[in-house]
């Protein structure tokens, strides 16, 4: 399970070193994934988009990568005091902490990248645009992939969730520290040190579950039979995806499939359990989640996520 992990000096200047260090900065708030302030997360970045680029796909293509950060995020989250334990408990919170302060990051800069992706607020509200983005669009507007809003089930169901979705995504963000976007590169330069992390936890459990006892065993395969339909969607080019890889900003994610593949393998392998065999889950009329069709249990997600900011949109924390 090797990966590379990029030189944070080879990708960004000094005025990205504030997307590069850890959250434990001392004194710095705006390196929390929620801070106790509004300060822009890029805040004295050069959010200038690059030549030859077009900014409304650059936009949409952030929401992606966002949108399925911010809804896996909230998934884990729902772990909170409900893990096995506590140490699970604590892991599974930091992890979902690491993917919000993505999802926090890259729907900023979906934002300054197009403006207009931003929903309309009252005047004078002081909601920054990344919480607009998340707290103030409907599920139609997500453009997060399927596998990211399927409810929780037990444990397994998360270790074998969190084992396809890191997969995929550290694979991307590796490419995606060349990416051409000063503003991407260094979040994906920061994001490969957490997914190395996340797809190893959930390597490590996906093999502790596998041969331990019999009913681990059996959860783990149910688990994997249930979610692998969604697992194809993750490794499917939308057009935009096309797009921004062809502009050198983005990664198409069928790049990386073959590397996902490698490391899926491997897992498999070691932890003697079989490769589903189960049909992709289709799209409706070649709409999937990244074209915002989404399964009702998102828009359940989102109004329980969503009440307290629509019910206060020029309220201040």
């Amino acid at each position: 399970m090797s990966h590379l992990t990029p030189d944070p000096n080879e990708s960004a200047g000094s005025a990205y070193d504030g997307l590069l260090e850890h959250h434990e900065v001392a004194g710095d708030s705006s390196q929390w994934a929620f801070g106790t302030d509004f300060e822009d997360p890029l805040a004295g970045v050069d959010t200038t988009v690059p030549a030859d680029v077009d900014p409304a796909a650059l936009a949409v293509y952030c929401l992606m990568l966002g949108d399925d950060a911010l809804v896996m995020s909230h998934r884990l989250s729902e772990w909170c005091s409900r893990a096995p334990d506590l140490e699970e408990d604590i892991a599974l919170a930091n992890t979902a902490l690491d993917l919000l302060g993505q999802a926090r990051l890259l729907l900023a800069r979906a934002a300054a990248a197009d403006p207009g992706v931003v929903p309309a607020l009252p005047e004078g509200s002081p909601v920054p645009a990344e919480d607009a983005l998340a707290f103030f669009r409907e599920a139609g507007d997500f453009r997060n992939v399927r596998l990211a809003e399927v409810p929780n089930g037990d444990f397994a169901h998360t270790v074998v969730r969190l084992l396809l979705f890191s997969s995929v995504r550290l694979a991307l963000f590796e490419q995606l520290a060349s990416s051409s976007d000063p503003v991407l590169s260094a979040i994906a330069v920061k994001g490969v040190k957490e997914l190395a992390y996340h797809r190893d936890y959930a390597g490590r459990w996906f093999l502790t579950l596998a041969q331990g006892t019999d009913e681990s065993r059996h959860r783990l395969e149910e688990a994997l039979r249930d979610l692998w339909p969604l697992y194809p969607e993750l490794l499917t080019t939308h057009p935009v995806e096309q797009v921004v890889s062809e502009a050198g900003v983005g990664v198409a994610p069928d790049s990386v499939a073959s590397a996902v593949e490698v490391v899926l393998e491997q897992v498999l392998a070691v932890s003697e359990v079989d490769r589903p065999q189960g049909q992709p889950l289709a799209g409706v009329r070649g709409r999937t989640g990244r074209d915002g069709l989404h399964s009702e249990a998102l828009s359940r997600m989102l109004a329980e996520m969503q009440v307290v900011a629509r019910a206060h949109p020029t309220g201040r924390w």
